[in-house]
């Protein structure tokens, strides 16, 4: 069963290091995550972000047993465990596997993650045109036209990481 838990950043190592000791070896922890480009006077800076910031999903068999879950209230690096995860399994299955899915060789979710529109407006978030904003015209497979201002360009769908404004 998946679970969602809020967890302090600083004691994740630990967090992981509890959950197996008190779980096992089946556990699975997932966290989506980007990487962004921005130029930093005029040095191209790679960052990693996590989608979901402080939250991770968890599976493990045993999470169906709502006493293995207060068991597990107390673990160093954990905040909470997220309510209403047992009447949301689908949903999170299907957003789980729709990231794995749409992650990159080296594990970074893509830009084929997003759901692109024709005539919305959206926003580079890393390469030389960040923090631009911009109209998509047409959509292809791996390219998208695209019109900055009265500029029509086209550019790579899997070179650039855009989000929605």
């Amino acid at each position: 069963m998946w679970t969602i838990i809020k967890i302090d950043r600083k004691k994740k190592k630990l967090l992981k290091e509890d959950f197996n000791k008190k779980l096992g070896k089946n556990l699975v922890i997932y966290s989506p995550k980007l990487l962004v480009q921005k130029y930093i006077n005029n040095k191209l800076v790679n960052k990693e972000f996590d989608l979901l910031g402080d939250y991770l999903f968890c599976f493990h068999y045993e999470f169906k047993n709502p006493i293995t879950i207060n068991k597990l209230k107390f673990v160093r690096g954990l905040k909470y465990f997220l309510g209403g995860f047992s009447q949301s399994q689908d949903e999170i299955k299907n957003f789980v596997t729709r990231c794995q899915d749409n992650e990159n060789t080296n594990g970074y979710l893509s830009t084929n993650f997003l759901n692109l529109k024709k005539n919305k407006n959206y926003k580079f978030s890393s390469g030389p045109f960040a923090e631009t904003i911009f109209k998509i015209i047409n959509l292809q497979k791996n390219k998208i036209d695209i019109l900055m201002g009265n500029i029509k360009t086209t550019i790579n769908k899997q070179k650039y990481l855009i989000s929605p404004i």
